[in-house]
């Protein structure tokens, strides 16, 4: 499994929207966008994560720095956060 980070997403995309926006690529296993815990707003940026390594190297590469709704997106693998 290989989780990806996505940021700077449109405010209005929801979780349905990015999976989509993904399986262009392959099969998507889970889509979320981190949300505000007291609003519910987005925070403009989530995960994806997709079983191929190389469907998810694939959607990397293809949607870097492409424009959704005329937001810039950064695409990454995400790396595992460090503990203190």
């Amino acid at each position: 499994m290989t989780k990806i980070y996505i940021e700077n997403l449109p405010l209005e995309v929801e979780n349905k929207d990015l999976k989509e926006k993904f399986e262009a690529f392959g099969e998507v296993e889970t889509a979320h966008i981190i949300t505000d815990k007291e609003t519910g707003i987005s925070r403009c940026f989530g995960f994806v994560e997709m079983p191929s390594r190389k469907a998810a190297e694939e959607a990397i590469a293809g949607l870097r720095g492409t424009e959704w709704n005329e937001k810039i997106l950064v695409v990454n693998e995400s790396m595992p956060k460090e503990r203190n």
